[in-house]
């Protein structure tokens, strides 16, 4: 079984081209965020000098919303939204059984 196949099960897509939809979507999202992390770094005075108390907290609270964000937005352009609506809910629900 390739890879793509694995893919298509795992995630409860139909087709190979809808499991590199998605793929591309998550290499989009995350370059994105890559680019964003700079400049809202900047903005808020954080350096790689700046102390992880600081730099951790700063990023849970600014990227990781903005990433989940963008996931949601490059799924609806790229005709993937309830997937990725899905996905989200998904882990979601499993981030509140860790705490």
């Amino acid at each position: 079984m390739s890879w793509i196949e694995k893919l298509k099960d795992r995630w409860e897509v139909r087709s190979a081209w809808q499991v590199i939809v998605i793929l591309i979507v998550f290499a989009c999202t995350g370059f994105s965020v890559l680019y964003l992390k700079q400049p809202l770094y900047n903005l808020a005075g954080i350096t790689p000098e700046t102390s992880a108390w600081i730099r951790v907290p700063f990023y849970l609270l600014t990227i990781l919303p903005a990433y989940q964000i963008l996931l949601l937005g490059y799924g609806f352009i790229f005709g993937q939204f309830r997937f990725f609506w899905n996905f989200e809910k998904k882990m979601l629900s499993r981030l509140k059984k860790i705490g």
